[in-house]
């Protein structure tokens, strides 16, 4: 079997569902609404290692999946149609494609936008100065406007890793002392 199979597998789901939201939508012209939705489950998710657990776990019966999500996306605020597709894709069981799903929409979005997205991992939350200038920054080097999800990882200990498209950029001082050990490893 084909290891690459499951990933493709729940990418296809994704992109199905995802050009479907997208789709409805922009015909209802609520590309913003759907955008904050996207931000917002990004972060639940990110935020929360329960949401995490119930998308992923099969332990979790269809139904209590259902009204899990179904609550979440009602305390969230989150728009009817995302709400909507919430709820079918957890009574598909398929909810465990839903961190594809919100990073299909992120890029459909941010085409739609002219925009691209780049990926931001930091050892410390950035300030909105900070995230201004990489953002300036990248703007520059790329060509186009740039939107940042960042998230924080301690374990970088300084720095960031940066990622737009299929390019990275690695500065952090975990990258730097790995690549030193290598270093001392070679000449001893």
């Amino acid at each position: 079997m084909d290891v690459s199979e499951p990933a493709s597998i729940s990418s296809g789901i994704a992109e199905r569902y995802a050009a479907a939201l997208f789709s409805l939508s922009k015909e209802e012209g609520a590309l913003d609404t759907l955008e904050r939705d996207v931000d917002d489950l990004a972060q639940a998710l990110s935020d929360s290692d329960e949401l995490s657990e119930l998308i992923h776990s099969p332990v979790y019966s269809r139904d209590t999946q259902s009204a899990a999500i179904g609550a979440v996306a009602e305390k969230m605020g989150l728009s009817t149609p995302v709400r909507n597709t919430l709820a079918l894709m957890a009574s598909k069981r398929r909810l465990f494609v839903l961190p594809a799903l919100i990073a299909q929409l992120r890029d459909m979005i941010a085409e739609e936008k002219g925009e691209v997205t780049a990926d931001v991992t930091s050892a410390v939350e950035l300030t909105d100065a900070q995230r201004s200038a990489l953002a300036d920054t990248l703007k520059s080097k790329v060509g186009r406007d740039v939107k940042l999800n960042t998230k924080v990882d301690a374990g970088l200990i300084g720095g960031l890793v940066v990622r737009v498209g299929s390019k990275m950029i690695d500065t952090s001082i975990r990258s730097k002392l790995a690549s030193l050990q290598n270093a001392m490893k070679e000449v001893g």
